[in-house]
């Protein structure tokens, strides 16, 4: 069963940077989505950014274009999401997921959906780590 571990958080000022890792292991798919998530405090969980593990297409929400990148090495079977100038309303806990399918094309739509849906299609999670960003 896959697992995954986030780590890399912490407290940092506004426009300052982090990068978060989300180690994975125990694959069972040829092909993963690999995503992170967010929930800030009395706010719904929502979508930042998704991978496509084998090919590297990525994507992200409007929100932190141009600021966070999702990446991703397959020797390490790490993502990462670099996070560069933070503002106080990216503190969060941040959550990896996965979701692994048969083939390209459908790990990309499992990003998609799972980013710019209601429809979260990701089965595995880690326990997610807290980002603050304050002053």
């Amino acid at each position: 069963q896959l697992q995954l571990v986030e780590s890399g958080g912490g407290l940092v000022q506004p426009v300052g940077s982090l990068r978060l890792s989300c180690a994975a292991s125990g694959f069972t798919f040829d092909y993963y989505a690999i995503g992170w998530f967010r929930q800030a405090p009395v706010k719904e969980r929502e979508g930042v950014s998704c991978i496509s593990l084998s090919d590297g297409i990525a994507y992200s929400r409007d929100p932190v274009k141009g600021r966070f990148t999702i990446s991703r090495d397959t020797a390490k079977n790490t993502v990462y999401l670099q996070m560069n100038s933070l503002k106080p309303e990216d503190t969060a806990v941040y959550y990896c997921a996965a979701q692994g399918g048969d083939s390209i094309p459908t790990v990309q739509g499992m990003c998609i959906t799972s980013l710019f849906s209601d429809d979260n299609v990701m089965g595995y999670w880690g326990k997610g780590t807290l980002v603050t960003v304050s002053s």
